[in-house]
């Protein structure tokens, strides 16, 4: 069959309007068209392994596990689903299909589709240069701590002598008693020696105390910026350059590490998972983790959460994804992609979910027998008293005291319940269920609650040294995916610096330590706080609810789904249509109300640590603060206005030759018909006349041996999808 030629000319571009995509307009010169020297995937593999490295990262590990702690458990687990399924998965395949179908990065997608809309794809570069500021220092922080694994004990393990005391010989004793004694540690710690550690250690815990002293050694607030954290600092520089030595080849050279880095999180998770159902409370942590709370399913914040949660487990809007796809065969089953990669998140989410609870579960258990091991050192110390002596000859205080680690927890609290109101202030419940109820997430789970929990296990340095490797992949996997949504976009579009692709790297890397640099900083902490609260989730809802009004209502879903079409062989089912329509636009528009209501009324805070007291304490943002949210949400959205306004602009300013014709005249559509399908007399389209067969003809995307025939738009065709503007 005869190739179509595309248009060449402006002028022959204009009649077909902003709304027609110029991936209908790609030359047919091969299978690849015109990017044939485009870099490509060795094999599907790399290509999944690179998708869910970026989708699956330190979110899933700490964010998943906290909200379903907090809004449900399981209960928050299939509300989760049922949005994944209606919000997510379609939004996700949207940006897969047109990321493969243009071959371009985030910034020539959308330009592609629509001049005005070229803004989204530049605000999506904006973000993914806030999270990789930000998400280098989380990556930072794992090296630290891997670094400090290596040594027994560990180090956060005990809390740190005071050395304004000369009470070594106390010191040496309270040494042996831990050592002898280790689950009543605190308790003997307070009566034997309360002035021979740090006083803010023993007000707190060893492992606290080593996260925001020696790790961060943080201020008491955001206005304290305490000068530069030299350790840090370095550890920052050292994750900049592994991300640069990574990605210096573009795809090639990060596609490989992503074989080490993406499998290997998934080995230290099972191996974890199998550690800790072996422990004491394992299972209490399961069953409070899949207990449905059905009641949560009434709170509007609960839905807020959990479509939050879908949106950035996906990594929707960053254009890491589009980026990824574009360098797919242009007839690699991007459904399929769809379905599986947002199906590994979930359950990789869920995998991850049991650690942390089997995890938390065991915590929570020691936690509560050392609370009954104290307790019942005091009334010990209450029964050698002479006064109650006589007490005792009756049974008081009928319990065993003199080895507490006989005494059950359950029998305990039935003790408590019976006898407890009548025992000195002093004697407290021990309640595993409250100590559980006691939700950590973040930076407070994995440098806190588990580096704790890893200080008990036998050969402690292994597994905390497993533990944060795997956090270092995490975030290296997701790190690489948020660069190449910077990078190809940029050199996709600029022709200078895609032909120096080595040196916009490395200059995109020390351009990030610098300006990462204010997150090292003793008070850095509270800005990494800031920028993941603030400075991704509004622009990223904007973002995505301009691509859906783009594809859904600039460029038409039914032609989406033709193209779709032509580079499956097959179409998706007419319910993508609808959702994409409605139900995608109308939750992400309900969610940015939702984001934008919850600011206005609730003043953005931020959790702060007090050195006097050794706690946490919930902080306003200072007005400058605030002012720095607002001119980081602004800046990231700013472009979508301004590319509107300079592509009009630049229509008024070359449009005054073509005034006065409407580009509705020309707007045609097509019809698919096999190539063997004659166009004789008889059909009832008209015939060509000499001024159609001067005129190129445009085409879907080469594939298959698929033709098009235009057929005339008359009044009867009501139904067929319009463009509109924007």
């Amino acid at each position: 069959m005869t190739e179509k030629p595309p248009l060449d000319s402006t002028e022959d571009r204009a009649w077909l309007g902003e709304g027609q995509s110029e991936t209908e307009l790609a030359a047919v010169n091969g299978p690849g068209g015109a990017d044939d020297d485009r870099p490509a995937w060795d094999s599907k593999i790399q290509y999944v392994l690179a998708q869910v490295g970026f989708s699956v990262g330190l979110g899933n590990v700490w964010r998943f596990p906290y909200l379903c702690h907090q809004n449900g458990g399981g209960a928050f687990m299939l509300l989760y689903v049922f949005l994944m399924l209606i919000v997510g998965v379609p939004l996700f395949f949207m940006e897969l299909a047109a990321g493969q179908c243009i071959r371009q990065g985030s910034i020539g997608v959308w330009k592609h589709i629509s001049p005005k809309l070229s803004g989204i794809g530049y605000s999506s570069c904006m973000v993914c240069f806030y999270v990789a500021l930000y998400y280098n220092v989380i990556i930072a922080w794992s090296l630290f701590y891997m670094g400090n694994s290596f040594q027994y004990p560990l180090p956060w393990e005990h809390c740190p002598i005071d050395v304004t005391t000369n009470d070594t010989g106390t010191h040496a004793a309270l040494m042996l008693i831990k050592m002898r004694h280790r689950k009543y540690a605190t308790y003997l710690v307070f009566v034997f020696c309360p002035h021979s550690t740090v006083k803010e250690c023993a007000g707190s815990s060893p492992t606290s105390y080593f996260w925001f002293r020696k790790a961060l050694n943080i201020t008491n607030s955001i206005e304290e910026t305490g000068g530069f954290n030299p350790i840090m600092t370095g550890c920052l520089l050292a994750a900049w350059a592994i991300v640069s030595l990574a990605m210096i080849k573009g795809i090639k050279s990060s596609a490989r590490v992503m074989y080490f880095s993406s499998v290997f999180p998934y080995l230290v998770l099972f191996i974890f998972l199998i550690r800790g159902l072996m422990l004491d409370g394992a299972m209490d942590g399961i069953t409070y983790m899949f207990y449905p709370k059905l009641e949560t399913w009434g709170s509007v914040q609960v839905w807020r959460q959990a479509a939050t949660q879908v949106f950035f487990a996906l990594g929707l809007g960053y254009g890491s994804v589009i980026a990824y796809s574009s360098y797919n065969p242009i007839n690699n089953n991007c459904h399929r992609d769809a379905l599986m990669v947002s199906g590994i998140n979930f359950m990789t989410s869920v995998l991850a979910s049991l650690v942390v609870f089997v995890v938390l579960g065991f915590r929570a258990k020691n936690i509560a027998l050392r609370c009954v091991a104290e307790n019942l050192g005091l009334l010990n110390v209450m029964t050698t008293h002479e006064w109650n002596q006589h007490l005792v000859k009756q049974g008081w205080p009928w319990i065993n005291t003199t080895g507490p680690s006989s005494v059950p927890l359950a029998d305990y609290r039935q003790w408590y319940s019976e006898h407890g109101a009548m025992m000195a202030p002093n004697i407290t419940d021990c309640s595993l269920e409250e100590e559980m109820n006691k939700g950590v997430e973040g930076t407070g789970l994995a440098f806190i609650a588990f580096t704790e929990v890893m200080a008990l296990f036998p050969l402690s340095p292994f597994w905390s040294t497993l533990f944060f490797l795997m956090l270092l992949n995490l975030g290296l996997s997701s790190m690489f995916g948020t660069m190449q949504g910077i990078l190809t976009p940029l050199m996709d579009n600029f022709s200078l610096l895609g032909r120096h692709r080595t040196l916009l790297t490395v200059s995109s890397c020390v351009l990030g330590f610098l300006f990462g640099m204010l997150f090292t900083q003793r008070s850095g902490n509270y800005f990494v706080t800031m920028f993941d609260d603030y400075s991704a989730t509004l622009p990223l809802v904007v973002v995505v609810i301009f691509e859906t009004i783009s594809v859904a209502w600039v460029y038409g879903t039914d032609r989406f789904l033709d193209d779709i079409e032509v580079m499956l062989n097959w179409r998706p089912p007419v319910v993508y249509k609808y959702l994409w329509k409605y139900v995608c636009l109308l939750a992400m528009i309900g969610l940015l109300a939702a984001s934008l209501l919850r600011m206005i009324f609730k003043r953005p805070t931020y959790t702060a640590w007090n050195q006097s007291t050794a706690s946490e304490m919930t902080l306003e943002y200072p007005g400058w603060a605030l002012g720095m949210i607002v001119m980081l949400i602004v800046f990231a959205c700013l472009p979508l206005p301004i590319g509107y306004i300079l592509s009009m602009w630049k229509n008024r300013r070359g449009g005054n030759s073509e005034e006065g014709e409407s580009p509705e005249v020309h707007r045609e559509l097509y019809t698919k018909c096999s190539s063997n399908e004659q166009l004789d007399s008889n059909s009832h389209h008209r015939a060509p006349s000499e001024e159609d067969e001067a005129r190129p003809r445009v085409v879907f995307l080469p594939l298959g041996h698929e033709l098009y025939r235009l057929l005339p738009q008359d009044g009867e065709d009501e139904d067929e999808e319009q463009d509109t503007g924007v």
